[in-house]
């Protein structure tokens, strides 16, 4: 490969134009031929034993050239790219400028380039940084979930109560008439939940297990059954059963089943450092976010569609990932959402944007400041991602660049030194001051 010309266009877009001698394009045109001259037929012979000169006759004399230029071009232009030192972002357009015997081939390339990005004043930037306080009632309210995990599920005797469980079987009848969907046998039905008709899960309540009576609703007019909307219905029910929690009393004890403490106050104290925690890296993380808002906010530069659309591509890849993980594929979730894949794409659109230029604004902050992870930061990381799953170091250094593990620290680094620049004003809030 020669490297006949790198130029750059507007746009963050760069043209190559580079050679292939004309010895190393015969041995591809040969190469071609072996491959795909056996799918020719040709009169007299049997197929894909015509001899070649027989095949360029009858099919033209450049038959096998494309081939051959398709085979030498992914080497050839990696050469290129190398040489011209750019970073493609995309996928290049490529034309033949010449191509011959005597000569070789000539090919011209286009291609997405990173863009040359500057960023404007990215130190004294001001943020305010809101740390939520931790009440006492935060903390009963953290107490109350861990009772209600830890409650136990009994069975009622006597009546429902509001937050019971009830297993019932009914029947829905509109002017005297079953309707479709109205009919079920042993629901559960959270008492309380408003997760049925309004007022039907109120008359239940008051009622024992074994009991059957009516209850007597009417339709929303916003119904989405529209034949029911605003309609008066009958539903007669049977009650099975009612099971109601039974929650732990908040004590030493219970502390000493749930954790690792002996004592409730000891857990309540624990609960409020973690949330107070919990608070302090909510609050960091915003200010982040506010001071990289306000730098990207100065970016310059031209940032090609390409990156836009390879970040978006991920993005979707990545979702697609985590349903898989939950046994169901896109296409299915596209059909139950009501979304074609064109609208699915456009909902990733604005962060797939914004995290480009968050990137190369920090990339741009950390080669200005010449901002670099060293070995050591190399090290620190694998061995960070090696305990997070597991593995040994070596086996994470066989799976990672350590060139890309470096920019992305860097990267990392840039936003450590906007914090340290800016003025930051620490606020502490109640929540129901917000």
């Amino acid at each position: 490969m020669n490297l006949v010309k790198s130029e750059k266009l507007e746009k963050s877009m760069h043209e190559l134009q580079f050679s292939v001698d004309a010895e190393t394009f015969k041995a591809a045109i040969d190469k071609a031929f072996k491959r795909e001259g056996k799918k020719y037929n040709v009169p007299g012979f049997r197929k894909g034993h015509a001899p070649r000169t027989v095949i360029e006759k009858m099919y033209g004399a450049d038959i096998f050239h494309y081939d051959a230029i398709n085979d030498l071009f992914p080497e050839a232009y990696e050469a290129a790219v190398k040489e011209a030192a750019i970073e493609p972002v995309g996928r290049p357009e490529a034309d033949v400028v010449s191509e011959n015997l005597e000569e070789g081939v000539v090919l011209k390339v286009t291609v997405p380039v990173k863009p040359e990005i500057k960023v404007g004043g990215y130190t004294g930037l001001k943020a305010t940084k809101n740390v939520n306080t931790v009440s006492d009632a935060d903390v009963d309210a953290e107490l109350a979930r861990m009772q209600d995990r830890n409650a136990r599920i009994v069975t009622r005797e006597g009546a429902a109560e509001n937050g019971d469980t009830a297993d019932l079987d009914f029947e829905g009848f509109v002017d005297g008439e079953a309707f479709e969907g109205g009919k079920a046998e042993h629901y559960s039905l959270v008492l309380g939940s408003g997760s049925f008709i309004p007022g039907f899960e109120e008359q239940v309540v008051g009622h024992a297990a074994g009991e059957e009576f009516e209850v007597n609703v009417t339709f929303p007019e916003e119904y989405q059954a529209a034949e029911l909307a605003g309609k008066a219905a009958v539903f007669k029910i049977k009650l099975h059963e009612v099971k109601t929690k039974e929650m732990p009393v908040l004590d030493d004890e219970f502390a000493k089943d749930v954790s690792e403490y002996d004592t409730l106050d000891e857990l309540k104290a624990s609960i409020r450092k973690g949330m107070e925690e919990q608070n302090e890296k909510q609050a960091s993380l915003q200010v982040e976010n506010d001071l990289v808002d306000q730098v990207i906010g100065t970016i310059e530069g031209d940032i090609p569609d390409a990156m836009y659309e390879s970040r978006l591509d991920e993005l979707v890849r990545d979702f697609e990932y985590r349903l898989q993980q939950q046994g169901l594929k896109l296409e299915m979730y596209l059909q139950y959402m009501g979304q074609t894949m064109e609208t699915f794409r456009a909902s990733f659109k604005e962060q797939a944007e914004k995290q480009v230029k968050i990137r190369l604004a920090l990339e741009a902050v950390a080669a200005q400041e010449k901002i670099e992870a060293s070995q050591e930061d190399f090290e620190a990381e694998m061995q960070r991602i090696a305990d997070a799953y597991k593995m040994e170091v070596e086996k994470v250094k066989e799976l990672v660049s350590e060139a890309e593990v470096k920019k992305d620290l860097a990267v990392n680094k840039a936003i450590d030194f906007i914090k340290e620049k800016a003025e930051i004003i620490e606020n502490k809030v109640a929540k129901d001051k917000e």
